[in-house]
């Protein structure tokens, strides 16, 4: 019964923290920022390439 116990804790603390974790990237909108970030990175990458023009 003390096992039970035990782990019915452990698993309540995970699930708050990984909601914790989930309120915060949605309360500051965390997600949005590292993408915009990413984006940035990807057309600094692509932007130094030359470009081959066709006509």
């Amino acid at each position: 019964m003390a096992k039970l116990v035990k782990l019915l804790l452990t698993l309540i603390k995970v699930l708050c923290i990984v909601v914790g974790v989930l309120f915060v990237v949605y309360f500051w909108n965390l997600d949005q920022k590292v993408l915009g970030w990413c984006y940035k990175q990807v057309n600094l990458m692509f932007d130094r390439k030359k470009v081959d023009l066709v006509f």
